[in-house]
């Protein structure tokens, strides 16, 4: 499954925008970029993109609740979590709220992330 549109959201302008750049020299459509959790949900409600990246660091709650909140809503959606912390806690914390995987802030711009967005949920290709 190749992704289709992506919702950006991250509170630091500066990495929303280097993720969108990345995204798009892959060919990805970046439909929006979100700075908090209600700009988040109303752009997943209005848009309706096929897939969110979510930073844990949010001013307005964190990424865990933000996902969990999308999942719920959008079943269908697909959530991939990222933080600048590689902490392993927050795999397995992304996992329970429902998201196909978590990445570390320095692993955005890898392959990882590529096969996650083109080669489905468990990014295999």
């Amino acid at each position: 499954m190749v992704a289709g549109s992506i919702l950006v959201v991250d509170d630091d302008a500066a990495v929303r925008g280097l993720v969108v750049r990345i995204l798009r020299s892959w060919g990805h459509v970046v439909i929006r970029e979100a700075g908090s959790i209600a700009e988040a949900l109303h752009c997943a409600a209005t848009m309706h993109p096929d897939v969110v990246l979510v930073d844990i660091g949010l001013p307005d709650g964190d990424g865990f609740a933000l996902t969990r909140e999308l999942r719920t809503r959008f079943e269908a959606l697909r959530v991939v979590v990222f933080s600048s912390d590689a902490d392993r806690a927050n795999a397995a914390a992304a996992e329970r709220v429902g998201a196909v995987a978590f990445l570390p802030k320095d692993e955005l711009s890898s392959a990882t992330l590529r096969r996650l967005l083109e080669g489905g949920a468990d990014g295999a290709d």
